[in-house]
């Protein structure tokens, strides 16, 4: 008797894993199909350069319009437009460092796709000479705010980074990330 219980068990047990490997392949399946299309919705490298001017960047749009710490920084490469500041936070020490946080307002496009706008929050830390007053060097990171994307931003969640590229008269930015849309 207890070999013909045992043939019968191990027959159920097959069955139940044979079960389970069956969904398993269905949700494999299930997640090529649906794969190209997050795909899309997938993470976009960002790359590009950025100068203030305010000429090519007059005023923040509307909702915004207390983002003028600075000029308008001009966007190009990946994202072309223009970005707003308002700086919430400032701090100066005597060695040199200066740190920064506060909030910003994009408007233009991503790859020459439509026109929308992001928000995003930053930090900036920099390295002055203490003695010149001149910018050694700079970076800052800029996460978008979840929630604020209009138009051809709408969903949009990422981040940028900026470093200060030091001239002797200008300085001038670049800027790397990722966005995501959907």
């Amino acid at each position: 008797m207890g070999n013909e219980a045992r043939p019968a068990r191990w027959a159920n047990t097959m069955h139940t894993k044979g079960r389970r490997l069956g969904l398993l392949i269905g949700l494999g399946m299930a997640l090529q199909l649906v794969s190209p299309m997050s795909a899309d919705a997938a993470n976009n490298r960002l790359s590009g350069d950025a100068y203030y001017d305010a000429v090519q960047c007059p005023a923040p749009p509307a909702g915004y319009e207390d983002f003028t710490t600075y000029p308008g920084l001009v966007m190009t490469g990946s994202l072309e437009g223009c970005l707003y500041t308002k700086v919430i936070t400032s701090k100066a020490t005597p060695g040199g460092v200066y740190l920064e946080s506060g909030e910003e307002v994009f408007v233009g496009s991503l790859d020459g796709g439509p026109v929308g706008t992001f928000a995003t929050t930053y930090k900036f830390e920099s390295k002055f000479d203490p003695d010149s007053g001149v910018q050694l060097h700079g970076r800052c990171q800029h996460p978008i705010v979840e929630g604020s994307g209009t138009g051809g931003f709408e969903g949009a969640k990422g981040r940028l980074d900026f470093k200060d590229i030091i001239g002797e008269t200008v300085t001038t930015y670049i800027y790397r990330g990722h966005i995501s849309l959907r």
